[in-house]
């Protein structure tokens, strides 16, 4: 299911009780939503598509009437990617603007830093990042939307199965997302047969991974799996084919957009990651459950915005 889908749901399902609980005299008070996601800044190409999907997802559900005749509300903070930011954000919307619901956390970081604020003040908190730590152990007050990490482990393995492979080796960022894909990633390995061979990992502010790829190279796999995302894994394409790997190379859903590929260039040619059906939704089956979902969510955002969809908007 698509975040878009998700998300019209989410706000509808949790904007529910909150009208019905209200008072016949606050009838036409809005509904009032926060959100805190990277707008600006190294994540902001999970950021701009989400706010943008937001924005168009109030509208429509106002254009349509609302939730029992209250409108939305939407009250928005660009948190740039920034955990600190996100927290200062997530206690003004709380405590000063007084928000219904919460949704934000373009990143594991920024979710992670807000989850206690909104867990002790009992609001609805919807993340739009990966990280199963998210909601693991399950906590009464936060969601999240997309996948989750180790699902994108698994289906990796899967895959690599499928083709031959039983040793991979891991590299991995040293953001939130990526910490948690990489330990979820070592803790299936073994469900799907998989030895791992290697486990490589970069900094942040690294811009050249080819020591850590040169070990992997030596290392006897039979396929990679980077992951994390953001600028390192375009790194890693480009450094990979500069070190002269031949293997299959995977990315994280975390890659899944153009982006990436502008950024890998030629070296981005042939790898493989998993990732949602928006963005093969012109292949899909006219009988597939998501087929008119993705299909109507790519035309409004695009008459909406005259730009191409992004996965992590969808």
């Amino acid at each position: 299911m698509t975040l878009s889908r998700i998300a019209r749901h989410l706000l509808r399902a949790l904007a529910l009780p909150l009208a019905l609980a209200a008072a016949q005299t606050q009838a036409q008070e809005p509904i009032r939503i926060g959100s805190f996601l990277a707008v600006t800044g190294p994540a902001s190409f999970l950021g701009d598509p989400e706010n943008k999907t937001l924005e168009m997802l109030v509208e429509q559900i106002n254009a349509a009437g609302g939730v029992l005749g209250r409108k939305l509300q939407l009250v928005a903070y660009d948190s740039a990617g920034d955990a600190e930011k996100a927290r200062t954000f997530t206690k003004r919307l709380i405590e000063q603007d007084k928000v219904d619901v919460l949704i934000g956390g373009s990143s594991t970081g920024e979710t992670m830093a807000a989850v206690p604020l909104a867990e002790q003040a009992s609001v609805p908190f919807i993340s739009l990042a990966g990280a199963v730590v998210i909601i693991e152990p399950v906590k009464k007050w936060v969601f999240k939307t997309p996948h989750t990490d180790r699902m994108a482990c698994e289906k990796v393995f899967v895959d690599m199965k499928a083709r031959g492979a039983t040793k991979a080796a891991l590299i991995s960022g040293s953001g939130g997302f990526d910490k948690s894909m990489r330990a979820e990633c070592l803790k299936v390995a073994p469900n799907y047969g998989m030895q791992i061979v290697a486990d490589e990992t970069y900094g942040a502010a690294d811009t050249d991974m080819t020591a850590q790829l040169t070990k992997i190279k030596g290392s006897g796999a039979q396929a990679v799996l980077n992951a994390g995302f953001g600028q390192g894994p375009a790194i890693v394409t480009r450094n990979y084919k500069q070190v002269g790997i031949t293997l299959p190379l995977y990315q994280s859903h975390g890659v899944a957009s153009k982006e990436y590929v502008k950024l890998s260039g030629d070296a981005a040619e042939g790898v493989r990651l998993p990732a949602a059906a928006l963005l093969v939704a012109d292949i899909l089956p006219a009988n597939d459950p998501q087929k008119a979902v993705v299909t109507k969510y790519t035309q409004d955002y695009t008459a909406r915005y005259k730009s191409d969809v992004s996965t992590f908007g969808g």
